[in-house]
């Protein structure tokens, strides 16, 4: 059973940066995508970022306008989400996934809060 944990999240000024983890137990995937989702109360879940294996080829939400970057590490099982000129409009719950190749099968962590305040 694979099981996500986030962390990371926290309180930074308009213009700061945050580094948020993901790490996966339970994770022996060779071929995978990985992703970083956010989600404001009320609204709906959309996608930040996104990292497969094994070309390692990477996705952005428009609104991420080269100010985040996804990578991983140990094989997969561990992605961060490197986040920086962080503004107010990415104030949100963070949420990581896991989907092996092929399957239609996501795991989720709990998600991390990310606010952005001055």
């Amino acid at each position: 059973q694979v099981q996500l944990v986030e962390s990371g999240g926290g309180l930074v000024q308009p213009g700061g940066s945050l580094r948020l983890t993901c790490t996966a137990s339970g994770f022996t995937f060779s071929r995978y995508i990985r992703k970083w989702y956010r989600q404001v109360s009320g609204r709906e879940r959309e996608l930040v970022a996104s990292i497969t294996s094994p070309d390692g080829s990477k996705t952005y939400g428009e609104f991420v306008k080269g100010r985040f970057t996804i990578s991983r590490a140990r094989a997969g099982a561990t992605v961060y989400l490197q986040m920086n000129s962080l503004q107010p409009e990415d104030t949100a719950v963070y949420y990581c996934s896991a989907r092996q190749a092929y399957s239609s099968n996501d795991y989720w962590g709990q998600g991390t809060q990310v606010t952005i305040s001055s």
